[in-house]
């Protein structure tokens, strides 16, 4: 269901967006409406896999460094076997 809103805008600027308006081939309604729908939508969340690629690179990786070693290592210093 559709409700009808009043909106107080300077007079330069409904000129320009009646102009814009009739060049997109759209209503003014259309487009408060989208940019209102744009403006409520819920926050993108970043695609797991662009975590991923942002992870940083442990520095161990590139000095050749055991890393299953230093897994066992570590677990043996935290955990005391």
């Amino acid at each position: 269901m559709k409700s009808k809103v009043n909106l107080t805008i300077e007079k330069d600027l409904l000129l320009e967006i009646k102009s814009y308006a009739a060049e997109k081939q759209v209503s003014i309604s259309e487009l408060v409406e989208d940019y209102f729908k744009q403006l409520t939508k819920p926050a993108k969340r970043p695609a797991f896999l662009d975590m991923v690629k942002n992870l940083k690179v442990p520095e161990d990786l590139n000095k050749g460094v055991d890393l299953k070693k230093k897994y066992y290592e570590d677990n043996a210093a935290k955990y005391g076997f």
